[in-house]
């Protein structure tokens, strides 16, 4: 439990030299992208209090793959630090647990009263320990390196892209606020629970790194395809993949157990093995 909640420990006092030394843009460009990022989230709940519900949608989504962009972008530019860590941490709490769950209880949450508050509070709460848990295990020098391909539990833009799935259905003329407002408050619960189980879902982060010569051009002619259908049918797309992906989701389970397992098996086998004989004197 110690190690859970570490004291805190404030930072020394910078010098009036370090204070005004210039920063390399490098460092600034990925805070940049997520103070856009948080910027569209709170915008998104003023749309929604307009009436403006799909435009609010829509800016929840560009500030979840503005997230994806803000991270790699400072492993690209080598411009990581804690500073960048927290904000985006503090960004996605807003974006994803605060701002979505403000939208789904503006569209049909509020029809459940007090009920529909609860499940609100209960999904921004979930979202806060998933990136809490997510910052905690980020310095876990013991993790081993397969297991950085898998999220533990549902990552939070997901979540909240997941979350979202009654409204794209609504959007394409599924009649969903006609069935009530309870399926929807469950399937926003089972939503939350994913966020902060441990679950693991497969992150994909060394998915492309080397990519074989034949299957260049297909992927080439995937991606405009997938462009266009989005642009084209954004919520249907948007709808389809979400139920792909809560269906991929046992799948990847399953991987990661397996890999677990070979993990486990190889550290038992290297365990056993006898240590090599020093070599004859003389």
């Amino acid at each position: 439990m110690s190690d859970l909640f570490p004291p805190f420990e404030p930072e020394r006092v910078e010098s009036k030299r370090a204070r005004f030394k210039p920063i390399p843009f490098r460092l600034i460009a990925p805070n940049v992208i997520t103070l856009l990022a948080l910027c569209l989230g709170l915008t998104a709940m003023r749309l929604v209090v307009e009436g403006k519900l799909e435009t609010a949608t829509i800016c929840i989504l560009i500030a979840a793959a503005l997230d994806g962009v803000d991270g790699r972008l400072a492993r690209m530019l080598k411009g990581t630090s804690r500073f960048g860590a927290e904000l985006d941490s503090l960004s996605d709490f807003v974006n994803f647990g605060v701002a979505t769950g403000y939208v789904l209880w503006i569209f049909v949450l509020h029809d459940l009263k007090s009920f529909g508050w609860i499940i609100v509070l209960t999904l921004a709460c979930a979202m806060a320990l998933r990136l809490a848990r997510f910052n905690v295990m980020i310095d876990d020098p013991n993790r081993p390196e397969w297991q950085k391909n898998f999220f533990v539990g549902m990552p939070a833009p997901a979540g909240a892209i997941t979350a979202m799935l009654p409204l794209y259905l609504h959007f394409i003329g599924v009649p969903v606020q006609d069935y009530g407002a309870v399926p929807v408050g469950l399937y926003i619960l089972f939503i939350a629970f994913l966020t902060i189980s441990r679950i693991p879902c497969y992150a994909g982060k060394t998915l492309g790194t080397r990519i074989p010569r034949d299957k260049v051009l297909p992927i080439f002619v995937a991606v405009v395809v997938v462009a266009g259908l989005l642009f084209a049918y954004p919520f249907e797309m948007l709808a389809l993949v979400v139920i792909a992906y809560l269906a991929l989701i046992p799948l990847s389970a399953a991987r990661y157990r397996q890999l677990d397992r070979e993990h486990m098996a190889s550290s038992a086998s290297a365990a056993s093995a006898p240590a090599e004989a020093p070599p004859p004197a003389g």
